[in-house]
């Protein structure tokens, strides 16, 4: 399975965001979109008339971080490749399955996401469902927390139990913290601040490259 660099618009300047982005374009495999609502977590991003707006080749993930993923998928379907949405979220099997089902008849991608704190059997009792997992290896919604190695095993369960599609890392990756993650067996790394924090993003994402390598 192919491994691919996503980086993380939240981290990059909102005022010239497009140009932000074709500094990334050729380099990366995908953007990542991170949407807040201030009620899942305390912090609030930007909407869909934002990312309607970006000017892409590159497909597009959207996190969203919402207490209604519902609600807001239907406008940002229209815009992205593939929504990802919490799995805590939900108060048994049935409820995330009717979410999942209406995700994906907006004719998107559907991945499931998990904070930190949460048990991984959460997605393994639908992972045959799913397009993709979303490993959250920071808090959702706060930035500038470190990595926390302990969510790869997560990551090492899910390839266990047979979960051969993508699985995605997101939160305090960089040239040591990307390593882990590959070897636990997650192939899209979610990048920030490591790439939109430096002033040359070619060669930002090419040092990750090397180390997966």
């Amino acid at each position: 399975m192919k491994n691919k660099i996503s980086p993380s618009i939240l981290s990059a300047d909102f005022g010239k965001l497009n140009q932000e982005i074709k500094e990334v374009e050729k380099y990366a495999d995908s953007l990542h979109i991170d949407v807040m609502d201030g009620h899942f977590v305390s912090n609030i991003s930007y909407g869909s008339v934002v990312v309607k707006d970006i000017k892409t080749k590159l497909p597009m993930d959207c996190h969203l971080m919402t207490e209604e993923p519902i609600k807001y998928a239907k406008d940002f379907s229209k815009h992205v490749n593939r929504i990802f949405f919490h799995a805590e979220l939900f108060r048994n099997k049935n409820e995330l399955l009717k979410a999942i089902k209406k995700i994906k008849s907006l004719k998107v991608k559907v991945g499931l996401a998990i904070n930190p704190d949460k048990p991984v059997s959460l997605i393994l009792s639908v992972m045959k469902e799913i397009d993709a997992v979303l490993i959250m290896s920071v808090y959702a919604g706060f930035g500038g927390q470190k990595f926390m190695p302990e969510v790869l095993k997560k990551v090492e369960i899910l390839r266990e139990k047979g979960f051969k599609k993508e699985i995605v890392i997101d939160g305090g990756i960089n040239e040591k913290t990307i390593k882990l993650a590959k070897n636990s067996g997650a192939n899209v790394f979610v990048v920030g601040s490591s790439i939109f924090g430096e002033k040359d993003r070619k060669k930002a994402i090419q040092k990750l490259n090397e180390a997966l390598k």
